[in-house]
């Protein structure tokens, strides 16, 4: 997932050497961090107009999110580019971006790609996984594995969850890398902390099938719950298998059937089954309490 316009401004602030027109470029970062967009748009638009590229690239954000002007992917593109044309490695970035989404300009893989590359040869993490994702799917680049292993485990290594859970289902696969349920688990781990829930969910399987890691049913049941309450449906789905079986916390089919409800409303193949198993093991009163425990849990969290 991209990160916000307000998250890539942040992180050009922190990376800021504080250059040219450093007095200038300040207080336009701090308008824009208090939500004074037309106070950012007038020192960015005077700093880019004089050629400060990190001032093209966040007035090139400032555009691609409507914040202070109406939102003009053209006039983004145009800012990311003159950026990037000198060599920011976010503009670099950012146009990749604009390349593959096709925003402001004609969808272009190749040219994605090729900026991507500028980017992630700058440390960029977020160009690294990108670019990464391009050689995964062979997009604008010949499909290569082990070259979508390299550039993931560059931004994973700076800590980002997306790249870390991608290393890591690599290894578990053994594709582009020699398997290694081991390493697999370890970066599952990494980006499970950070609540990346494909990671949380393959890391609560890792627990349950021993691999990688010791069996351990309980540590299974962790990792499948804060999955699951954040609505991961294959994790809701394992939850309540674990309640069935009794895995990892006392069998309890009430609770079972409550997952299964939740997991098979939004479509979960498997929970549609298992909810048909564990109602023949309960009786009326306890489907009512199971389905009443399952749409309190709903409307709880289509609330948030």
């Amino acid at each position: 997932m991209r990160k916000t316009v307000l998250s890539l401004v942040v992180a050009l602030m922190l990376g800021w050497s504080g250059a040219v027109h450093a007095g200038d470029f300040q207080k336009g970062m701090e308008a824009y961090q208090a939500g004074d967009y037309a106070t950012a748009l007038r020192e960015f638009q005077e700093l880019a107009n004089a050629g400060d590229a990190l001032a093209q690239t966040v007035l090139g954000g400032m555009h691609y999110g409507g914040k202070g002007v109406t939102q003009d992917y053209a006039a983004a593109l145009k800012w990311y580019r003159l950026a990037a044309e000198q060599g920011d490695a976010y503009g670099q970035s950012l146009l990749g971006t604009m390349y593959q989404e096709g925003l402001g300009v004609a969808q272009d893989y190749a040219e994605a790609s090729r900026w991507y590359r500028l980017g992630a040869e700058q440390g960029v993490a977020d160009a690294q996984s990108f670019l990464g994702a391009l050689y995964q799917q062979g997009l604008g680049v010949a499909q290569d594995y082990a070259e979508a292993v390299k550039w993931y485990r560059l931004a994973a290594e700076q800590g980002e969850a997306g790249p870390q859970y991608n290393l890591g289902r690599k290894y578990d696969i053994g594709e582009g890398v020699a398997q290694d349920y081991v390493e697999a688990a370890k970066w599952y781990r990494l980006a499970a902390e950070q609540g990346f829930t494909l990671a949380q969910v393959n890391l609560g399987t890792m627990y349950e099938d021993g691999l990688g890691v010791a069996q351990d049913y309980a540590e299974a049941l962790k990792w499948y719950r804060l999955a699951a309450e954040q609505g991961l449906v294959e994790a809701q789905s394992n939850l309540g298998r674990m309640y069935y079986y009794g895995l990892g916390v006392a069998q309890d089919f009430v609770t079972a059937h409550m997952w299964a409800n939740i997991a098979a409303a939004s479509g979960g193949a498997n929970a549609m089954k298992m909810r048909v198993i564990v109602t023949e093991m309960l009786t009326p009163a306890d489907i009512s309490k199971a389905q009443k425990m399952a749409r309190e849990w709903m409307e709880k969290h289509q609330a948030k």
